[in-house]
C-alpha cells in the first residue's frame, strides 16, 4: 500500500473527501442491513402470541430504541422505509465518491506525463540523447495509464475494506464469538491466497520492464520500415521482436491465471466456510433462524468484501510498478537539468566567437582548441569531413552542449552569463533530417502555438520561398502533408522547415546539411533563399556541397580532430 499512502499525500483533499463519502456510504449499508433484523422477527413472529415470541437480542434492541429515539413506529413498513432510505443514502454517497475516483485517477495519470515531459525536456542534452524514444513513449502512453488504474484499484480496494468492516461490526453486534471464529478462518483463507498476489506483483514488475524494451526497439524498428521493405528484411524485425514479444506473453498469462485462480479458489473457499458456519449454528448450537440469517449475510458480505479488497489488491500489485518506473524516470530526468545560464539578456549585432574550445565526447577528442568567428548577417558554412566537429559546433552555439575548455563569446559576452532561453528564442534551427508532422501546412510552421497568426504564418513562408507552391495546394494552409511529409517533395518540405525556424524572427538561422538531400535546382532556390535572408539575420549553415560553400561569405573548414584548416 505503499503507493496508496504515496498519492494520498500528493492529493490530499480529493483523497480525503473520497475516505469520508465511502465511509458514510457504507455506515448508511450497515444501518439498512441492522434494520432487516427487527424486521424478520416481526415477520416471523407475526402469527405468534406475544408471549411465545422471543426476546429481542442486543442488536435488535438497539435498532429499537433508535427508533424510538426517532419517533418511528417498529412497524414492518417502517423498516422497509429505513432500509430503503439507507440504501438510497448509500448509493448517493458511493457515486459522490466513484466520481472523485475517477476524476483523481485522470489527474494522476496527467500530473504524471506532464512531470516526465518536463522533467525531460528540460534536461542536458547528453542526457536526452541517450533516452530511447519508444522508452519515453511508452511512459507517458502505457506507465501513465497503469498508474493511474493502480489508483483506481487502491481506492475500490479501499471501498471494499470500508464496507466490510461495517459488515463485520453488524456481525459483531449480533455475535462477537461466532464474528471472531469467523473472521480469524476468513484471515486463514486470505493468508492462503496471498501467494497469487505475490505472483502477479512479480508479472506486473516484469511486464513493465518488458513493455518498456519492446516499445523502444518496435520505435526504431518503424522508423526505419522503408529500408526494410526495400531490401526484403522485414523477416529480421519479426525474429528480433518475437522473443520480447514471447516473454511478455508469458508474463501476462502469470498475471491472468494468478488472478483467475484467486478469484476461483478463494470464492470457493468462502462458500465452504459460511456453509460450515450455518450448519453449525443451527445444527449444533440451535441458534434462532433469524439471528443466524443475518449472521450468515453479515459474514458472508464481510468475507465477499474482503476478497474483494485482495483481488483488487492484487491488481494493484500489478500496476504499480508502471508508477514508480515512471516515478523513477522523471528523477533520473530532474537530476540532469541543464544549467541555463546566466542573466545577461543576449544581442547578435557583431557575431559568435569561440576562442580555444575544446570538446571531447566520452573520452574522445572531438574539438581540439578551435579558434572560429561567425560574423553577424552574414552566410557562414562550416564544411569538413564527418567526424571533424561540425555538427558539434553548431550544439556548442546553440548551448546543447558546453565547452570543456575554452570560452564562446556572443558579441563580446561570454556565453556562460547569457540567459540561455532567451538566446534560444533568437535562434531558428532547421536539422538535417526534415521531419514533418503528419498534419497541416499550418501546423507544421507554428508547431500548434495559437497566437501565432495565419498572417505571420504566410510572411514565414515568403521569406522561406514556400508562399507560392503552399498557395497552389489543393487546400492551401490547411493541406495535409502526408506522414513525414510525404506528400511533399524534398525541396517542398526543407523550405516549410525553414518557414518554422523563421517564423518567430530568429536572428540566428541554423541550417544543419539543409540541402544535402535536393536536386541541383531545389538546393539552387534554397541558397537564393538564404542570400535574400541575410539581410535580416545570422546564418550559420553546415554543408557537404559546394553550392552552398561558394554562396557563403565565410567559409570554415574543419578537419578531424576539429582544427580549422583554412578560412574563406
Amino acid at each position: 500500500m505503499r503507493l496508496m499512502i504515496h498519492l494520498f499525500r500528493a492529493y490530499p483533499m480529493p483523497s480525503f473527501l473520497m475516505v469520508l463519502a465511502l465511509f458514510l456510504s457504507g455506515l448508511a449499508e450497515g444501518l439498512g442491513l441492522s434494520a432487516m433484523l427487527p424486521m424478520l422477527n416481526i415477520a416471523l413472529a407475526s402469527g405468534e402470541a406475544a408471549e411465545t415470541a422471543s426476546p429481542p437480542g442486543e442488536l435488535e434492541q438497539m435498532v429499537l430504541d433508535v427508533l424510538a429515539w426517532l419517533g418511528v413506529p417498529p412497524t414492518l413498513g417502517a423498516l422497509l422505509l429505513l432500509i430503503v432510505a439507507m440504501a438510497t443514502l448509500k448509493a448517493i454517497l458511493l457515486l459522490a465518491a466513484q466520481r472523485q475516483v475517477g476524476y483523481t485517477a485522470a489527474r494522476v495519470a496527467t500530473d504524471l506525463r506532464l512531470e516526465v515531459l518536463r522533467n525531460m525536456m528540460r534536461s542536458r542534452w547528453s542526457f536526452f540523447l541517450h533516452q530511447p524514444a519508444g522508452r519515453l513513449t511508452n511512459a507517458l502512453a502505457t506507465e501513465a495509464q497503469r498508474a493511474a488504474d493502480a489508483y483506481m484499484f487502491g481506492t475500490t480496494a479501499l471501498t471494499f475494506f470500508i464496507q466490510a468492516i461495517i459488515y463485520g461490526s453488524v456481525a459483531l453486534a449480533v455475535s462477537w464469538q461466532a464474528t471472531l471464529i469467523g473472521l480469524l478462518a476468513g484471515a486463514a483463507v486470505i493468508w492462503l491466497s496471498h501467494y497469487l498476489v505475490r505472483t502477479a506483483r512479480r508479472a506486473g514488475k516484469r511486464q513493465t520492464d518488458l513493455m518498456s524494451s519492446l516499445m523502444s526497439h518496435l520505435t526504431d524498428t518503424l522508423q526505419s520500415v522503408k529500408p526494410l521493405k526495400a531490401m526484403a528484411r522485414e523477416g529480421q524485425t519479426d525474429d528480433m521482436l518475437r522473443g520480447e514479444t514471447a516473454r511478455l506473453n508469458k508474463a501476462l498469462r502469470k498475471q491472468v491465471l494468478a488472478g483467475a485462480a484467486l478469484d476461483a479458489g478463494q470464492d470457493l473457499m468462502f462458500v465452504i466456510l459460511i456453509a460450515f458456519g450455518v450448519y453449525l449454528a443451527i445444527g449444533v448450537l440451535s441458534m434462532q433462524f433469524a439471528t443466524v440469517l443475518i449472521l450468515a449475510v453479515a459474514l458472508g458480505r464481510t468475507f465477499a468484501f474482503l476478497g474483494k479488497v485482495q483481488k483488487q489488491y492484487q491488481k494493484l500489485a500489478q500496476a504499480e510498478s508502471a508508477y514508480w518506473s515512471l516515478k523513477e524516470t522523471s528523477a533520473r530526468a530532474k537530476a540532469e537539468q541543464e544549467h541555463l545560464g546566466g542573466h545577461v539578456a543576449p544581442t547578435l549585432e557583431r557575431g559568435i566567437v569561440l576562442r580555444d574550445v575544446r570538446f571531447a565526447y566520452e573520452g574522445h577528442s572531438v574539438l581540439g582548441g578551435l579558434d572560429l568567428e561567425i560574423p553577424a548577417r552574414r552566410i557562414t558554412t562550416l564544411v569538413g569531413p564527418s567526424g571533424s566537429g561540425k555538427t558539434t559546433v553548431i550544439d556548442l552555439v546553440i548551448g546543447l552542449l558546453r565547452p570543456e575548455a575554452g570560452e564562446i563569446f556572443i558579441d563580446g559576452v561570454p556565453f556562460e552569463t547569457i540567459d540561455l532561453r532567451a538566446w534560444r528564442r533568437m535562434v531558428g534551427y532547421v536539422p538535417q533530417e526534415t521531419v514533418l508532422l503528419h498534419d497541416t501546412v499550418l501546423h507544421n510552421v507554428t508547431l500548434g502555438d495559437p497566437t501565432i497568426s495565419e498572417a505571420r504564418v504566410r510572411a514565414a513562408l515568403e521569406k522561406a520561398g514556400a508562399w507560392d507552391f503552399v498557395a497552389a495546394l489543393p487546400e492551401g494552409l490547411e493541406t495535409l502533408v502526408g506522414e513525414r511529409g510525404g506528400r511533399l517533395s524534398g525541396g517542398q518540405r526543407q523550405r516549410i522547415a525553414i518557414a518554422r525556424a523563421l517564423i518567430n524572427a530568429p536572428q540566428l538561422l541554423i541550417l544543419d546539411e539543409a540541402t544535402s538531400a535536393l536536386d541541383p535546382e531545389s538546393e539552387a532556390a534554397i541558397i537564393a533563399t538564404l542570400r535574400s535572408l541575410r539581410r535580416d539575420l545570422t546564418i550559420l549553415a553546415i554543408t557537404h556541397n559546394e553550392a552552398l560553400a561558394q554562396a557563403a561569405d565565410v567559409v570554415h573548414r574543419l578537419e578531424v580532430g576539429g582544427t580549422l584548416s583554412r578560412a574563406g
